[in-house]
């Protein structure tokens, strides 16, 4: 298992809400992100969560998070376990008078640790076979730079001939 972070919420370019999962040891622009299709709704409460907004009025995650307080247990962790056919699963890991691991789609699972500070973990072959390279901005404005540079160069060594039939 490797222990992930939420690395941010995107919609996609149709417009499919995404959550991305990164290693938290990880370099910006190094490394795999693990990108995850979820709803919109759940979009919004792992982004509310993660920027350490409130919603007006309780969302289910905060619900959630209120009736574990008020039984004295807590989330000791979160795992995304597998991916089948691309759907993932995830396992929410309560700790009370015992422990106990509860089936949970990634969305609420991670929305719910989120909110309460838990690990969220990612199984090593799910990041393996369903992970990307990770491309952040950081890393996009330095190829960008790069690309600017080589240009400069282009156009300190062009010669207007090289253009005339």
């Amino acid at each position: 298992m490797v222990q992930v972070k939420v690395a941010g919420v995107a919609v996609d370019a149709v417009g499919d809400h995404v959550i991305l999962l990164k290693p938290v040891d990880a370099l910006p622009g190094e490394g795999r992100v693990l990108p995850i299709w979820i709803g919109a709704q759940e979009a919004t409460s792992i982004l509310i969560a993660v920027e350490g907004a409130e919603a007006p009025r309780p969302l289910a995650h905060d619900l959630m998070r209120a009736m574990l307080t008020a039984l004295d247990a807590k989330v000791a962790r979160v795992e995304v376990t597998r991916v089948e056919d691309g759907t993932f699963f995830a396992e929410v890991t309560l700790a009370a008078s015992g422990v106990v691991t509860l089936d949970a789609r990634p969305s609420d699972a991670v929305a719910l640790a989120s909110r309460t500070g838990a690990p969220i973990f990612v199984a090593d072959d799910v990041l393996d076979e369903a992970g990307i390279v990770d491309i952040t901005a950081d890393a996009v404005e330095e190829d960008a730079e790069e690309n600017v540079e080589e240009f400069k160069r282009f156009l300190d060594d062009v010669d207007p001939d090289d253009f005339r039939e």
